[in-house]
Formats: structure tokens, C-alpha cells, sequence
């Protein structure tokens, strides 16, 4: 975490679940911030809004659900937005509402994945959003032992639903508890992890997953949802994000500290990443980072 980056303290106290807002608003002015906290944010009628989730920023559309993890920085900003009826409904609950071997019980499985994911942020899908909206809506109404079943009712079935976009690149988030349910797997994102400045190749991923090329192509792309070249291509990525945001290394000495030997290679693949060159990227983030001290 950026030092001086806004911690925001919310109105949660240490004896209730959770807190949820339901407000109208004509514009974005919160700055970019973090807290302890999980958070799920619905947003309506905010066309062409800025999203920054990490080191993800993406102009938003008509519907918006995300859950930020917790000490994840985010912030949603004004940006190209024209609308002056923005609906938001904020659900904030307490990093420890589930506890740790509640998490581990069978049951909880796929809410525990969810919330893993949402240390680098997860944006849910238009069907999803559809589905949840009206239950939200409710959620603002209810009160006492039926609002938090309702709360994890809503937690479950985010975390079954499908479609769903883990947005920041994996070094961006605070700490990182992924399991790719795979020992191989596992011991192959710890070697890139810790060599994604030089050339990593298939074959030398294979070898450290004790496969051939072609098998270990596919078990890679069936445990991660992505190729191996893509998830190398993330990890640096993500690592030159960081440095975009948190040193003033230029353009061409970021994407070389990352791996990337060809600039116009690391711009062209930044751009298709993030919709936006490595220039805009600082520029943007810099806009709406500004820091502050508690």
C-alpha cells in the first residue's frame, strides 16, 4: 500500500455485521481510498464513470456490482459521466465476519474462493447484476438476524454465478491467498512470481511441473482459465503497474525492469489490457490518487 494513500474509516462498529448506504448523488467525489473492510458496490446510472481497482482503471456502464477486497485501494470518479441520478447502494462488512474455520467447511467453499478473489477485486456480470439488483434493493430494507442470512444468501450466490472479472493483476493486491487446487500449478505462479524480469518460457515451466509442454498447456489453462503466456504477461503487468504508480522510472525503463524487451510489444500489450497506454495509465491514476494523510 502507498504510503499517505486515504484509509477511510467507515461507520461499521465492532458489534453489528455489516452497514449498508442506499443513495442518489450527482457526481463521484470521494477520493481514491482503502479500509479494512469488504465492500460490495452497486452503482447505477453512471455511464461512462472511472473505475480504479488496484491497478485497474476501466470507464464503467449503465450497471455496476464489484466487491473490493479488504486494504484493496479503489474509487469510482467522475470522469466522462454526464448523469446527475446516480444510484448507489454500499454493503460493507467486517473482514472477520467469517471466521476462518467457518471459511474452511465445505459449504463455505465457493464463498471462500470468492472472497480470495476480491483481494484484487471482482466485477460481476450484467446477468448477475439483473438477478441481484432487486435483492439488494430489499436488502436496504431489512434489519436484525434476517438481513445477515440475507447477506450471505447474496454472498453465495455471487460466488456461483457466472461470467464473473477479477480486475486487478495479482501483485497490486494487498496480500494474496489463492489456491489453484494444484501443487505443480502453485509451485509454476511462485517461479514466475520470482522471474517475471527475464525470459520464462513454456518449457521451463513444464520442467518444474515435471510435464510435457503440450499436456502442461492444457492442465495450465484448465486450473487458471488463461494460457501460460497470458499469465506470465499479467504477473509483469501487474509488477509495472506498480511501478507506474509508485516511482518515477520512465516508460521504456519500467517495461524493461518487468520483461518486456520490446516497448512497442509492452505498449501494444498494456493498451489491450487495460484500454490504455502505459502514459495514460500514469496519467490517470495520478489524477485521482492523490494522497492524503490520516
Amino acid at each position: 500500500m502507498a504510503a499517505g494513500l486515504l484509509r477511510e474509516i467507515i461507520p461499521l462498529t465492532k458489534n453489528d455485521c455489516f452497514t449498508i448506504f442506499s443513495r442518489t448523488k450527482d457526481n463521484f467525489d470521494f477520493p481514491l481510498h482503502y479500509h479494512e473492510e469488504f465492500e460490495l458496490n452497486f452503482i447505477q446510472n453512471a455511464k461512462n464513470a472511472q473505475r480504479i481497482i488496484g491497478d485497474h482503471i476501466e470507464a464503467i456502464g449503465d450497471l455496476e456490482l464489484v466487491l473490493v477486497g479488504t486494504n484493496l485501494q479503489h474509487g469510482w470518479f467522475n470522469h466522462q459521466c454526464k448523469s446527475k441520478k446516480i444510484k448507489e447502494i454500499t454493503v460493507q462488512f467486517h473482514r472477520d465476519l467469517f471466521d476462518e474455520k467457518f471459511l474452511n467447511r465445505n459449504q463455505m467453499h465457493f464463498i471462500k474462493n470468492l472472497l480470495e478473489k476480491s483481494l484484487r477485486g471482482v466485477l460481476f456480470s450484467q446477468e448477475t447484476i439483473k438477478i441481484i439488483e432487486p435483492r439488494l434493493f430489499a436488502l436496504t430494507k431489512k434489519q436484525g438476524f434476517d438481513s445477515v442470512l440475507e447477506l450471505m444468501s447474496l454472498l453465495h450466490d455471487l460466488s456461483v454465478s457466472r461470467n464473473m472479472r477479477v480486475l486487478s493483476n495479482s501483485t497490486s493486491a494487498s496480500f494474496e491467498n489463492f489456491s489453484y487446487g494444484s501443487r505443480r500449478i502453485e509451485n509454476v505462479m511462485d517461479y514466475i512470481a520470482h522471474n517475471f524480469s527475464r525470459n520464462i518460457s513454456l518449457t521451463e515451466a513444464a520442467r518444474i511441473a515435471s510435464m510435457t509442454n503440450i499436456s502442461f498447456s492444457r492442465f495450465f489453462k484448465l486450473r487458471t482459465g488463461r494460457t501460460f503466456i497470458d499469465t506470465v504477461n499479467e504477473i509483469r503487468l501487474g509488477h509495472a503497474s506498480r511501478m507506474l504508480i509508485d516511482t518515477t522510472n520512465n516508460i521504456t525503463e519500467v517495461g524493461y525492469k518487468c520483461g518486456f524487451n520490446n516497448i512497442s510489444n509492452f505498449n501494444r500489450i498494456f493498451r489491450k489490457k487495460k484500454g490504455c497506454t502505459p502514459k495514460e495509465f500514469r496519467e490517470a491514476y495520478n489524477a485521482y490518487g492523490t494522497r492524503y494523510f490520516i
